[in-house]
């Protein structure tokens, strides 16, 4: 039954919606995503955890660290591991990106770096999708079916991925009504 709702969301994801005013769904999934600016907000993992992974029982953070006119990046805080940091980009068409940095302590970049993708059109103003691109692909075979979806709205902001055809899901949802103070920055972080 999972898998049914994934084929209907990336199947939904192929239609583009125009909002009124001539705003496009992606252009309101970004100024909304650029209200959280230099807020913090605490998350839990609501499918996908098991004991061991890495992140169950670890406090979760995602920091919107960093805004510019076509990039967001929010570092996703695991306990004390600071590695991990959601790159967001505006495509020259308008479409999103997402791409994942992860980082050493010292600040290099790990062997598994830079994957992710480009959403195909326009999306939904509370849902955009990213299926792997072939840069993932190649540099990461397992990771080629990865679907990566955000959503957003007034109360909550999800990531998730779907490895289509296996059962590997991850969700982890921020509530956006309790934004928290953060004191430090993600690996290799330069202002």
């Amino acid at each position: 039954m999972k898998m049914f709702w994934m084929l209907c969301l990336v199947a939904m994801s192929t239609l583009c919606f125009a909002q009124s005013g001539g705003e496009s769904a992606a252009d309101t999934f970004w100024n909304n995503l650029q209200q959280h600016c230099g807020k913090s907000y605490i998350g839990h993992i609501t499918t996908g955890a098991k004991v061991g992974d890495g992140f169950t029982g670890e406090p979760l953070v995602m920091q919107v660290l960093s805004c510019e006119k076509d990039r967001v990046r929010i570092p996703f805080y695991v306990g004390d591991d600071r590695s991990r940091t959601w790159v967001i980009t505006r495509l020259a068409d308008g479409r999103i990106r997402l791409k994942h940095d992860h980082r050493h302590a010292d600040g290099s970049e790990e062997d598994v770096t830079q994957y992710g993708g480009a959403a195909t059109n326009h999306g939904f103003a509370e849902l955009q999708m990213f299926p792997a691109d072939a840069e993932t692909a190649a540099n990461i075979s397992y990771a080629s079916t990865n679907v990566w979806w955000m959503t957003l709205d007034e109360k909550y902001f999800s990531y998730n991925l779907q490895r289509v055809g296996s059962d590997r899901v991850f969700t982890v949802v921020f509530d956006l009504g309790n934004a928290v103070e953060v004191n430090y920055r993600p690996w290799g972080w330069k202002d």
